[in-house]
């Protein structure tokens, strides 16, 4: 860091500097200005005076300031920087530079006056150019705050002017030349938002609080699932006001889940490869604001409605009684690796914010995207921190899913699960408090951790994954590893206090084949993205049933259903957290692409023209009516794991395996190839309290899983299990209204159609 004197200096030379035109028309090759202890100074464009203000709340915070005046308050952490310019930007682009001349503790502030809700600003940071010990600091970059609350415009093209010369000769090297080109009018600045929000904002608010064990995910893009909806009206697809539309919650209520869980809505750049081929980032895990919604997903406007809307957004589905999760990218940004742009963090203070190999021109990259942000510094500690509390406190939201976790919980190197970041999360008043959810991996040495985060966490639990599909593919070597995977997986969780709701069970999510992709492919077919088919995971474990692709064979196509509803109701019929995506249970089809990252278009839309057709349409009825009898049973959503061990005298057992003879699996059983299971689930006596602090009893249920491709005779356990068995699900039957029902006697057989699941209710559960 410089000494008091230097800075002054560069203070004195941003000062003094001669205005200059926005976008002027000098080349590259252009002399550059006198530099300054070796950098170019900034340029006065005639700002309004600045005020010393106060180097608390970090980011820009409308206010009143002293002596009754109105303004804007700017705070930016930057260690190591020399100084600082906040730019206010008019409608006509024309920019106005103000130095920040107070310095506390790193923190460079002042209150500017008359600076009011909706000006779009940025920063420009001075410093020293030098890539091989980590500074990066070029002025000429106009950089987006951290904390901005919510922004206005793209990262655009042209490429060349976002922080490396990529016409540079030898590209292996241009990062390490300053570009002093504008960028400004390339990227995306900040808008100062009034939020001074009164204190009954949320009074008419209330939060569902569902408990984990009840909780029922339904992951969704705001985007995607709204852009084609016909109940919403045009103007307000693909935004959170569509969302927020009683079209659309009108969808996830009769369906029946409990929380919707968003793929990213912080505000996301995007990359400049995809630009250059014609596409754009659909997903948006290339976060660059962590305190704004995305601007593109508003339909009131970018200048600071979309904070407004996002809020009502969140109110409409609280009042229906679903909770809000946002899938949250803290474990890099858009800013990639040493070639990217240089947007907002690189500029601001590289090496205080990102993880630098030994060759400090290097990112350490834990994530596959080019950087990973250095958690165990307090001020990205911080960052992040006030970031997830102002989504809970200020815009309502419920929960967290992390992506990437493992690279949040790696200390210096190694993966931690006593890290600073799971530290602060545990004892945070407010974090603590709200669902938090891992991605148990990273693609780092070490940064598979399935299993491992501590309790208040619940987990992605990809060996639910797996197991399932390969089961109903009929690849499972045995039937140990589905038995754990069906009643929460106590291998994986079963300690420290964690229970079954620590699985967030899942059969597909937003990376891979939807579900009828996973049933109807074999191959990925991913050459729209531009990649040559090479992204994308080529270890789907699908099954296309007899025929790649769309096909007009009514067999494969009868088959391909079955397959589907066996999945689904495996899924919600199993112990811990189930988590559908969005359009599954009507259908949905990417065509055969399994990385959708970047297919802004019908591709990643949910089309909703599938719930004309009648087969669809009973998918969709199938999967709300196994949600409403989840809901109506808790021994179906169980708050501890299973003893295995027999309850009363009879010898009755809380869960029990049974093979198609009707005996108790054994040993032997377990560890031999099996395509049929028996997994009974008794409801006599389930542990814990209801609220009045008396027991919880139940029906008890038996669920036969079939997978081979020929019917199969199953003889009904006889007592203690049960006397009768009331049929009340055949996935071998499109529609549930005629079949279920029937009543069979215990000890008697009946007869499993070829791939199918039935679920039985037993006549004997509860306790006489």
């Amino acid at each position: 860091m410089s000494s008091a004197p230097e800075q002054e200096a560069v203070q004195e030379a941003v000062r003094a500097a001669v205005p200059e035109a926005v976008g002027d028309d000098r080349p590259a090759s252009a002399p550059v200005p006198a530099a300054v202890n070796g950098h170019r100074p900034g340029h006065d464009r005639g700002g309004p005076p600045v005020w010393p203000g106060a180097p608390t709340p970090l980011g820009a915070r409308f206010r009143v300031g002293p002596d009754g005046v109105a303004g804007t308050n700017f705070a930016l952490w930057a260690g190591g920087a020399e100084a600082v310019e906040v730019c206010l930007f008019d409608a006509d682009g024309t920019e106005r530079r103000c130095p920040l001349t107070e310095l506390t503790h790193e923190i460079w502030h002042g209150f500017v006056p008359g600076v009011r809700a909706g000006q779009r600003y940025g920063f420009r940071v001075h410093g020293r150019w030098d890539p091989w010990t980590g500074a990066r600091w070029n002025h000429a970059k106009l950089l987006l705050d951290p904390y901005a609350r919510a922004v206005d415009g793209d990262f655009t093209l042209p490429g060349e002017v976002y922080g490396h010369v990529r016409d540079w000769p030898q590209q292996s090297v241009a990062d390490t030349v300053r570009d002093d080109r504008d960028s400004a009018p390339f990227v995306p600045k900040g808008v100062v938002v009034h939020d001074e929000a009164p204190d009954d904002e949320w009074v008419d608010d209330r939060r569902p609080k569902t408990p984990w064990a009840d909780t029922v995910i339904y992951e969704l893009h705001v985007r995607g699932f709204t852009k084609l909806h016909p109940g919403i009206p045009e103007e307000l697809r693909g935004t959170y006001a569509g969302l927020g539309h009683p079209a659309a919650v009108e969808h996830l209520q009769r369906l029946g889940v409990t929380a919707v869980e968003l793929l990213p809505v912080h505000q996301f750049a995007h990359e400049d490869h995809l630009l250059r081929r014609g596409l754009r980032n659909y997903w948006g895990y290339n976060s660059i604001g962590y305190f704004a919604p995305h601007a593109g997903y508003a339909a009131s406007g970018t200048a600071g409605q979309q904070v407004g809307e996002f809020k009502a957004m969140v109110r409409a589905l609280h009042a229906a009684g679903i909770e809000v999760i946002l899938d949250v990218v803290y474990n890099h940004t858009a800013e990639a690796g040493e070639l990217g742009p240089t947007l907002s963090l690189r500029g601001i203070d590289n090496r205080g914010y990102y993880r630098l190999q030994n060759d400090a021109r290097r990112y350490a990259d834990y994530t596959g995207c080019g950087n990973t942000l250095h958690v165990v510094q307090p001020n990205v500690l911080r960052l992040i921190t006030d970031s997830l509390r102002y989504w809970v406190t200020e815009m309502g939201v419920d929960g967290f899913r992390f992506d990437l976790a493992a690279a949040l919980a790696r200390s210096m190197h190694d993966v931690d699960m006593l890290s600073p970041f799971l530290a602060v999360i545990a004892q945070d008043p407010v974090l603590r408090r709200v669902k938090l959810i891992a991605e148990p991996w990273d693609v780092g040495s070490g940064g598979y951790q399935v299993g491992a985060f501590p309790p208040l966490w619940t987990e992605w639990n990809d060996h639910y994954r797996d197991a399932v599909r390969d089961f109903w593919r009929g690849a499972l070597p045995d039937v140990r590893d589905l038995g754990y995977r069906l009643s929460g997986s106590s291998d994986l969780y079963a300690w420290g206090g964690r229970r079954p709701y620590a699985s967030v069970n899942f059969v597909t999510a937003h990376d891979g084949f939807t579900l009828r992709d996973l049933v109807s492919y074999h191959q990925k077919q991913n050459a729209a993205n531009g990649e040559g088919n090479r992204d994308g995971t080529n270890d789907n474990r699908s099954w296309n049933c007899g025929a790649e692709g769309e096909t007009e064979d009514a067999g494969v196509n009868a088959l391909r259903r079955r397959q589907l509803r066996n999945l689904v109701t495996t899924l919600l019929l199993s112990t811990g957290v189930p988590m559908l995506v969005a359009g599954d249970e009507m259908g949905r089809t990417q065509g055969g692409n399994n990385n959708a990252y970047c297919q802004d278009n019908e591709v990643g839309w949910v089309d909703w023209s599938l719930l004309e057709d009648p087969g669809w349409r009973e998918l969709f009825r199938l999967t709300s009516r196994l949600l409403a009898l989840r809901h109506a049973h808790p021994v179906l959503r169980r708050r501890a794991f299973f003893s295995g061990r027999p309850q009363a005298a009879d010898g009755l057992r809380d869960l029990a395996w049974f093979t198609p003879r009707g005996e108790e699996m054994t040993q032997q059983d377990w560890y031999a190839p099996a395509s049929t299971v028996g997994l009974y689930l008794s409801g006599r006596d389930i542990p814990g309290r209801d609220a009045r602090g008396a027991k919880i009893t139940d029906d008890s249920f038996l669920a036969v899983l079939h997978a081979a491709d020929t019917p199969v005779d199953f003889t009904l356990p006889g007592p203690p299990w049960a006397r009768t068995y009331e049929l009340v699900v055949d996935t071998s039957r499109e529609s549930q209204e005629d079949g279920p029902g029937t009543v069979h006697r215990a000890g008697g057989a009946i007869t499993v159609p070829a791939r199918s699941v039935l679920l039985l209710k037993a006549g004997a559960a509860k306790n006489p």
